[in-house]
């Protein structure tokens, strides 16, 4: 039986007590890399045995915290075939990143979550994973970034893995109140708007209204620290009619199909214009060139990554043709060749948080690499693009 009252002068301030007509909640803000949130979330749910508890986790996340020896499930190919990988990465990166910060304050990356879990299946509380799926939310924040500021996101991201300084204590102290990512978030901000609208304002309203719809009176919710505010404003609102909205892909605008159909029409138009203006041979001589173009750098990007050399090979012949399709990349077909010729071994999913933080990581990882010739190969591919676009359409008008 849990207790008739809440005793909130015993509780810290970390702990936030929300009444919404016949619901009473403890919202505990956490950190996700602190020992001192792990006890508090043990503390109040012991004390208090709620109805149900509250979590800050979607359905994959808790898996991964709960069977981190199943990598097995993760199905590379597919990934690639959904288009997937980006968002993968990204999502490794940020969980690096808290993990580089957790081992300097020796926790583990979302300790208190799990730790919230098993305190609840030990007593029977039912249990509510109340986050939003990591893949949409991932995919929503990718698709609201402009290409250039994708780079900014990016090299943000890689900045903070490689950055070997040790945290002063006084930091250490500040982190282990804050929820890390939200504040990475909350850093860039200013830079990158719509990221931080996806990643901490759509999923504060998502959390409000799931704990909200949890079963139960008598709640205790676990958050990070950085959704508290933003739940406790939306708590009293409701917003159940714009979970559709916010839990969907962004489809692609008209005119960016539009556009990325008009570099492809541009290109074969102008060599079949060549062809008739100047002849065939002409026109063979620019489509040799064409493909030289894509072909050369997108395999010097497949070797500049260690691909598997049918990698290379594939990634010269996907170019000429890829880059004429806004369907498919070139850096998705050479990831897929690696993945058949050279797909990860457990251990290296297992250590891939550590593998991230160093040069030579990205290199030895089989997981790393993969990433390595899609970005590679599909950068080599754009800079093929222009410089055999650019020289048909000279040709064509000069």
């Amino acid at each position: 039986m849990h207790n008739n009252s809440f005793p909130s002068s015993d509780y810290p301030a970390d702990v936030h007590i929300i009444t919404h007509e016949e619901k009473t909640v403890l919202l505990i803000g956490t950190a996700h890399i602190s020992q001192e949130s792990v006890d508090l979330v043990e503390t109040v749910i012991k004390q208090e045995t709620p109805d149900c508890v509250c979590i800050e986790l979607d359905e994959k996340r808790y898996q991964a915290l709960t069977q981190k020896k199943k990598w097995q499930d993760l199905d590379l190919k597919q990934i690639i075939k959904n288009k997937q990988l980006s968002t993968l990465m990204i999502n490794l990166l940020m969980a690096s990143y808290q993990k580089k910060l957790g081992n300097q304050l020796g926790v583990q990356p979302g300790a208190e979550l799990l730790s919230a879990a098993n305190m609840a299946n030990s007593n029977d509380i039912p249990i509510a994973l109340c986050d939003r799926d990591v893949r949409i939310t991932l995919r929503r924040a990718w698709k609201s970034t402009s290409f250039f500021k994708k780079g900014y996101l990016l090299a943000t991201l890689f900045a903070s893995l490689f950055d070997s300084t040790e945290l002063s204590e006084e930091k250490l102290s500040e982190l282990k109140q804050k929820d890390v990512l939200s504040e990475l978030m909350s850093e860039m901000g200013d830079a990158l708007p719509d990221v931080k609208k996806v990643i901490i304002d759509e999923r504060d309203m998502y959390l409000s209204e799931k704990i909200k719809a949890a079963q139960g009176k008598r709640l205790v919710a676990v958050v990070g620290a950085g959704h508290v505010e933003g739940i406790k404003t939306l708590f009293h609102e409701d917003h159940s009619t714009q979970l559709d909205s916010i839990s969907t892909i962004p489809p692609i605008s008209r005119a960016w199909k539009i556009a990325g159909w008009s570099i492809p029409i541009l290109i074969i138009g102008s060599l079949l214009t060549i062809g008739v203006q100047k002849g065939a041979t002409v026109m063979g001589a620019n489509l040799l060139y064409w493909i030289l173009a894509n072909g050369i750098p997108c395999a010097l990007g497949g070797l500049f990554a260690y691909g598997h050399p049918l990698t290379v090979v594939g990634a010269f012949a996907a170019a000429p043709i890829t880059s004429l399709t806004p369907v498919i990349g070139a850096g998705y077909v050479a990831a897929f060749i690696q993945v058949m010729n050279s797909p990860p071994v457990v251990k290296e999913f297992e250590s891939v948080g550590d593998d991230m933080g160093t040069v030579k990581g990205w290199w030895k990882n089989k997981l790393l690499r993969l990433f390595l010739v899609f970005l590679f190969t599909g950068l080599g591919s754009s800079i093929g693009t222009y410089v055999g676009g650019y020289e048909i359409i000279k040709n064509l008008i000069g």
